[in-house]
């Protein structure tokens, strides 16, 4: 089966920019380390047509691990902006320096010294590990455990079918092309196995399939129902100087959004939240609201505004001219209020 899978990722892989073809890895041309782990945490909760701008712009502004480790934390903070889940981007910078001060700037090869990296858990050093320095080990993101669940007709729900399909994904694992295998079984879940109307009459693992044998490939993988996403209210501070400036903070390096530049907020909260302004001024309700999801809550923050004198002095936070900050620099939520005020 894996011998299967390579024939057909030699003729299909997807082209990306972290990606050695199979053709030039063939002829002994390695990826680069760096570039399979950025790749790889930004690819985490994202998809691979949101990831290619990033990635290249990561790559153009800090095109070595070492300068990735001697970037300023703002300026990685304002090139992640956008992606989300920015927790990614704070141990992007401590990995990066971790690796040039304790080994060297060069990634370790194995699974267990990549784990023990801030920020990559068990699937990232199983995937750097493979892809980067063919190591035989197992990836199993979203798309490979769709694959193996309906290779084997796993009926059982995510999560608790993980451990399951790990080991079928291990057995399927081979010693030679670990690297090209793993991101094969990865193209084959994102272009052929896909979670609807998947393409089965050019998959190649066609024949042995349970799934499609059994007709039950649809309804696979299943999946625990989710609970109810709950809602929180909060309020965003709009603050113009009189000479144009804004006030905009960064937020405190834990919790969501941590390390970015945003407007200052009350907190995030299940139900209307008392007001806490930065500054006594004469605030207007400009009744809009701005509305953000997340992975576990869906955000609405009423939008106020004022405009203050050039020697007002806010209790947190600093004004910044539009040649000191950029749009781009926000995170999406933070876009949603700007846009918001700026249209009107």
């Amino acid at each position: 089966m894996s011998r299967e899978l390579l024939a057909w990722y030699d003729m299909h892989a997807r082209v990306m920019p972290w990606r050695v073809a199979p053709a030039d890895r063939a002829r002994g041309v390695l990826p680069d380390p760096y570039h399979v782990w950025l790749s790889e945490v930004m690819l985490q909760q994202t998809t691979v047509a949101a990831v290619k701008a990033y990635f290249e712009a990561f790559t153009r502004t800090w095109p070595k691990l070492t300068d990735l480790a001697a970037a300023k934390d703002a300026d990685v903070m304002a090139a992640w902006a956008g992606l989300g889940y920015y927790a990614r981007a704070r141990n992007l910078l401590k990995c990066a320096r971790v690796v040039v001060q304790d080994h060297g700037g060069q990634f370790p090869t194995s699974y267990e010294a990549l784990l023990a990296l801030p920020g990559i858990g068990p699937y990232t050093a199983a995937a750097i590990s493979a892809i980067a320095f063919d190591q035989p080990e197992t990836v199993l993101d979203g798309n490979v455990e769709r694959v193996m669940a309906r290779m084997y007709d796993e009926h059982q729900p995510l999560p608790a079918v993980k451990p399951v399909l790990m080991t079928h994904a291990q057995a399927l694992t081979p010693e030679i092309r670990p690297g090209d295998y793993a991101q094969a079984v990865m193209d084959l879940g994102a272009t052929v196995c896909t979670p609807k109307n998947p393409r089965c009459g050019v998959c190649p693992w066609h024949d042995p399939c349970q799934a499609r044998l059994n007709g039950t490939a649809a309804v696979l993988p299943q999946k625990t129902p989710k609970k109810k996403t709950p809602t929180r209210y909060g309020i965003a501070y709009v603050v113009w100087r009189a000479d144009g400036a804004l006030l905009l903070e960064t937020r405190p390096e834990t919790g969501l959004l941590g390390g970015t530049l945003g407007f200052p907020t009350t907190d995030w909260k299940e139900t209307e939240p008392l007001a806490a302004p930065p500054l006594d001024a004469n605030w207007q309700d400009t009744g809009q609201e701005a509305r953000h999801t997340f992975t576990h809550f869906h955000l609405r923050l009423k939008i106020y505004t004022a405009t203050v004198t050039e020697n007002s002095q806010p209790s947190r936070g600093v004004f910044m001219t539009h040649a000191q900050f950029s749009r781009q620099a926000l995170p999406t939520a933070m876009r949603k209020v700007y846009d918001l005020v700026t249209a009107t």
